[in-house]
């Protein structure tokens, strides 16, 4: 009963059945706190990125974005866009 080979549960497979339980137990809460931490720094690093910083707009893009907001009228526009030009 109590021989080399006997196959009782805490000496047969049994005990290697309760270790792979034991890691099996043991690596979901583990896996699940890294796809967290995970995420959480990803989300976090994404909001660090900004765009990188536009360059200042030229007079003349100015002007065609003040004649486009209808802030100067057309007249205006024309004389300030070759006043612009004759300068470049």
């Amino acid at each position: 009963m109590y021989g080399l080979y006997d196959h009782s549960w805490m000496f047969g497979g049994g005990m290697l059945l309760g270790v792979l339980w034991m890691i099996l137990i043991w690596s979901i809460p583990l896996l699940l706190l890294f796809a967290l931490l995970k995420y959480l720094f990803a989300k976090s690093e994404s909001s660090k990125r900004t765009e990188p910083p536009q360059q200042s707009a030229t007079p003349l893009e100015v002007l065609q974005l003040a004649y486009a907001r209808g802030d100067i009228s057309r007249e205006e526009y024309l004389q300030k866009r070759d006043d612009l030009q004759d300068k470049g």
